[in-house]
């Protein structure tokens, strides 16, 4: 059984190990700064984003984190679904599916238009899953790196 709930401070060094598995899985490497920076964003409420995390069996199964923002095709915000995360020991236990609804229902309670993310073409197996709960869009990702101060 997966149990989703809010982060909480007291969830950090459940949390980290998670967080590094998913940086290491992307082949990306942050400074520690910048993963303490995403941590006190996650808990501070006056910062426009959320994590949430899964509990499987007394252990940290998974994660998620999203933010919103204004949209030019809404009147409603949008839900951008950021991070996902579930520890390899426990893919196919239910705990993606879960989480992503997590944010879907917090989306729909907060009046958000729709809830989107991306993810890498060759994640096959996570694409398995969003396949089957979501549409996928056809669009294509171009991103411009460096282009401010604190990139």
């Amino acid at each position: 059984m997966t149990d989703i709930r809010p982060l909480a401070a007291t969830d950090y060094d459940s949390w980290l190990p998670l967080w590094r598995g998913y940086l290491e899985f992307y082949e990306a490497d942050l400074p520690a700064e910048q993963t303490a920076l995403t941590w006190s964003r996650l808990l501070d409420p006056a910062f426009p984003m959320w994590g949430a995390i899964s509990v499987a069996d007394g252990r940290a199964a998974g994660f998620v984190h999203w933010l919103t923002h204004a949209a030019t095709w809404s009147a409603g915000p949008y839900c951008y679904l950021e991070d996902l995360f579930v520890a390899s020991d426990t893919r196919g236990s239910g705990a993606g599916r879960a989480l992503i609804g997590h944010v879907t229902d917090w989306a729909s309670e907060h009046g958000c238009a729709k809830v989107y993310w991306l993810t890498h073409e060759t994640n096959a197996t996570a694409r398995l899953l969003y396949d089957r709960v979501a549409k996928h869009t056809g669009f294509v990702h171009y991103e411009i790196a460096g282009t401010g101060r604190n990139s």
